[in-house]
């Protein structure tokens, strides 16, 4: 299973943007998505997730700013983040919970995309 983030770059503050992140490969089923971020020095902070069953959660700093949203038929999540402030700038990586056989349950990752707010 191979996952592929997308989407990063720069934005001004209070703008919006959107990453997204598609899993391929031997999938039978996507458990769970989630997005982390990271900054130098700090430790990898969960931004949202996602359930199979539509159940989402968010970090305090970003409710009411940030959704996240899944393709099922494409294997892709979405994270689309409004109203940026540059503390959202870090590196965001997209984990997924997969299902790759009858009671074999692995996590993958995708590489980090950039994301920058500017004042």
């Amino acid at each position: 299973v191979q996952l592929q983030a997308s989407g990063g770059g720069l934005v001004q503050a209070g703008g919006s943007l959107r990453v997204s992140c598609a899993a391929s490969g031997s999938i039978l089923k996507i458990l769970a998505w989630n997005w982390y971020r990271q900054t130098p020095g700090k430790q990898r902070e969960l931004v949202a997730s996602i359930t199979s069953g539509g159940t989402t959660n968010f970090a305090d700093s970003v409710k009411d700013r940030f959704t996240i949203s899944t393709d099922n038929a494409k294997n892709t999540v979405y994270l689309q983040m409004n109203s940026m402030k540059p503390e959202d700038t870090a590196v965001y990586y997209c984990n997924a919970f997969v299902r790759i056989a009858p009671e074999t349950d692995t996590d993958y990752w995708a590489q980090g995309t950039q994301v920058t707010v500017s004042s």
